[in-house]
């Protein structure tokens, strides 16, 4: 596993915003930036969990997190219009944008498959970071040094029987991630990539593989020194790649001039 030596002020004063932040990576993506000094702001479907968060990294770097509860199963472009508003009044800019939020739909084939959990599955997984990213491009084109990045998995890579709706999202990540780097390549000073954590101990790994033993599988806090790698100056010219979290060398994302 890659191993990254991060100073305790590599966040000092970012702001970064984390989609799905109530539990599982999304939480220890929250708790591991705020206490290398990044201004958190957390979205999340359960406030229950969001509260429990917010008062985790109060006791350890207090001032440092917001929690707004969001359903984007059914989220409008003028809420997230809203949000966004929300935040220009609260900061400068937007130095970071980590897209995690995602449910597992269901685990059926096509032919049987649901017509109402395809779409809330889509709705979760893909509109919500494009209306997200629609709405924070302008906050994100104000830091000196921005970073988005779309957390994917190994089924949006190469398709795999009876993962439907879930998987197909996660293709749609990868090219909305490729998309997006395309066109800021050269316009803007935003880095993007798209990350595949891999098999981690989480509650959807979980419900996906229900016969498999938790225990076997690596944290999200083995995950963060990438997470934190990939928020860092030294990844500055990682752009438009789709990253393995178990496998990352960064010399292997690097532009060969470097």
């Amino acid at each position: 596993m890659f191993d990254f030596d991060a100073p305790a002020n590599l966040l000092e004063n970012k702001n970064i915003l984390v989609t799905g932040a109530s539990d599982g990576i999304g939480k220890c993506c929250a708790t591991t930036f705020a206490k290398h000094g990044a201004n958190v702001i957390l979205l999340g479907r359960s406030l229950e969990k969001l509260e429990s968060v917010y008062d985790e990294i109060e006791a350890i770097n207090p001032g440092k997190v917001i929690i707004q509860p969001v359903d984007f199963s059914s989220m409008q472009e003028n809420e997230y219009q809203g949000l966004t508003k929300s935040l220009t009044e609260n900061f400068n800019c937007l130095d970071g944008l980590i897209l995690n939020a995602g449910i597992l739909g269901l685990r059926a084939p096509i032919e049987f498959y649901p017509s109402d959990v395809w779409q809330e599955t889509i709705n979760v997984n893909v509109n919500s970071a494009f209306h997200l990213l629609k709405a924070s491009l302008p906050l994100l084109k104000l830091s000196k040094d921005a970073r988005v990045l779309f957390i994917s998995s190994s089924v949006g890579r190469k398709g795999r029987a009876h993962w439907g709706a879930y998987g197909v999202s996660k293709f749609a990540i990868e090219g909305l991630m490729q998309t997006l780097a395309d066109e800021l390549e050269k316009t803007s000073a935003i880095r993007v990539n798209s990350l595949n954590p891999g098999s981690t101990k989480t509650t959807m790994r979980q419900t996906a593989f229900p016969a498999e033993d938790p225990d076997t599988l690596p944290t999200p806090k083995s995950l963060m020194p990438v997470y934190l790698y990939m928020l860092s100056k030294q990844a500055e010219a990682i752009h438009g790649q789709a990253i393995d979290a178990k496998e990352f060398d960064p010399g292997k994302y690097l532009p060969s001039s470097q």
